[in-house]
């Protein structure tokens, strides 16, 4: 694919994105205001309409936005905001016969190929939250040297999610998490959404086969190097030197 035909699915997927987030502040509004409505309350109704006049957006998390006040890393210029989205249910997602997902981050570029015949479903969830622009602006809130990078959480605290979760498709029991592998994290069984992390290091090597893997990194080893290099901190309450203190972006993850 050209980068001139990314670049225009790139502002096509912006202009959903903005055009999703104000009809979702408007249901939210309606919503608010029918509640108003129910109590009987007028005052109520008349403080939410003034608060909600030129609202186009939800409030973004706290742990978002405390990455927005970081520098970005690799010299890069922030991404343009997440746009907060939630699903029932993935929709299907036709592929080709050899998917292939293109990560743009703050650090450069990351190809990865799609395995659907390992893990058809989750494939199918990553691919259709991509297409939505789900990630798009989001931050990588986990590095770990030697380890993995992760992210897909919109709300960057290591907790958010698309709103649903996926069936348990991990891989055999043998299965060796070696550096390129693309895996989603999860919580426990039955709990995939839309978190992934790539592996960068041998440490991961000792993992449990119990993350299902939607792919491997066939380019991108100089972005994986420069995301790695990142500084890093211990979150409060850890010991784990993984939350990085420049902030890495996904601009956006197209399908091709």
């Amino acid at each position: 694919m050209t980068s001139d035909k990314r670049n225009r699915q790139k502002q096509a997927r912006n202009a959903q994105r903005q055009a999703k987030a104000k009809k979702q502040a408007q249901k939210e509004t309606f919503r608010r205001i029918r509640i108003a409505l129910g109590v009987g309350t007028a005052v109520a109704l008349v403080l939410l309409v003034t608060a909600n006049l030129g609202r186009d957006e939800p409030e973004l998390p706290p742990d978002y936005l405390a990455y927005r006040d970081q520098p970005t890393a690799c010299g890069a210029d922030p991404a343009p905001e997440v746009t907060l989205m939630t699903f029932d249910a993935p929709q299907e997602v036709i592929l080709s016969s050899n998917p292939v997902a293109v990560i743009e981050t703050s650090c450069g570029e990351i190809t990865i190929a799609l395995d659907p015949s390992g893990a058809p479903e989750t494939v199918n969830s990553f691919a259709f939250l991509a297409n939505e622009g789900f990630y798009d602006g989001t931050v990588l809130h986990r590095i770990v040297d030697g380890f993995v990078i992760q992210g897909g959480d919109p709300e960057a605290s290591g907790f958010g999610g698309p709103g649903y979760q996926l069936p348990d498709e991990f891989p055999e029991a043998d299965f060796v998490y070696e550096r390129g592998v693309v895996a989603m994290a999860n919580a426990g069984r039955g709990s995939t959404g839309s978190q992934f992390f790539i592996v960068t290091g041998a440490e991961a090597a000792g993992l449990s086969n119990s993350f299902t893997v939607i792919g491997t990194v066939v380019s991108g080893d100089e972005a994986l190097d420069a995301i790695t290099a990142v500084p890093t901190i211990a979150p409060p309450g850890r010991t784990e030197r993984s939350k990085p203190t420049e902030t890495v972006y996904i601009e956006s993850i197209t399908i091709e």
